[in-house]
């Protein structure tokens, strides 16, 4: 497996440069063609009182400024790829988790940025990475907050035996493939003994060219996500390979906390399949 196209998303409302380097950084090490994508919806609050048509003028008023937002960042974009016939933009008025899924149909690799930390977001004009994850059906790669270049150099594989963890790992292969450095790391939480299965993950990667080592770790008094962030720092890891694993296939899913804990930490590139 290649990754044949990449597509970047961009936050209307943030500094688009450094992701829109970054994307185009991988894209020409994986000779892949770029897609930029960015899309947000007016929202309008009506306040007690305003009629329809009051109403109606505020969300044109939005759209229209979103319009223009969108041609900036096109602009920006294109004179960052210099104007590459490999490179192409996509900007919409619409939800940006819901536009973005239905998009990713064009590319094999969705990147994005880290999850805002605020307590109120207002996913009309930012992007949901977990709900993303969920409907996106391509693997989901969240930049760290530092928008550090992605050389995936070193790489951990957080591994418990389900099918999310089965398809990271596959979808990862670029740049497992590439990687002088890979960790294959299972969680023992103490109910069990240590998985075996590790090893049929170091074999099945061996075959693959890859050539990676395992660790089995004792969560009984930490927490799994903690450990994982500390043997990744340790490895001085730069990527960490994970499955998006949830404990309810309903709409508004809830993450397991291994997986909620790491899409929060900004530390290091985090690569989620579902």
């Amino acid at each position: 497996m290649t990754f044949k196209t990449i597509m970047v998303q961009l936050d209307v409302d943030t500094i688009a440069a450094p992701r829109i380097s970054m994307a185009w950084d991988l894209a020409q090490r994986h000779n892949a063609d770029l897609i930029g994508f960015c899309a947000a919806e007016p929202h309008f609050v009506m306040p007690t009182g305003t009629d329809d048509q009051a109403a109606t003028k505020a969300l044109w008023c939005q759209a229209e400024k979103i319009e223009g937002r969108l041609n900036c960042l096109r602009e920006e974009f294109l004179s960052t790829v210099n104007g590459s016939n490999r490179a192409s933009w996509r900007g919409e008025i619409g939800h940006p988790t819901r536009q973005l899924a239905l998009n990713a149909r064009a590319a094999d690799l969705i990147l994005t940025g880290s999850p805002a930390v605020d307590l109120i977001v207002d996913h009309h004009r930012m992007l949901d990475p977990a709900s993303l994850i969920l409907a996106a059906g391509r693997p989901i790669l969240v930049a760290s907050e530092t928008s550090a270049p992605i050389r995936a150099e070193s790489i951990l594989i957080a591994w418990n035996d389900t099918r999310e963890a089965r398809r990271a790992v596959v979808d990862a292969m670029p740049f497992l493939v590439e990687a002088r450095n890979v960790v294959v790391v299972s969680v023992n939480r103490g109910n069990a003994a240590p998985p075996d299965d590790v090893a049929d993950v170091e074999r099945f990667l061996a075959r693959h060219g890859v050539k990676a080592r395992s660790e089995v770790l004792d969560a009984h008094f930490s927490e799994p996500a903690d450990l994982l962030l500390q043997i990744g720092r340790e490895n001085a890891a730069d990527l960490i390979v994970l499955g998006g694993y949830g404990h309810s296939r309903v709409r508004e899913m809830t993450f397991g906390g291994v997986t909620r804990s790491v899409l929060r930490s900004g530390s290091l590139h985090r690569f989620i399949s579902n």
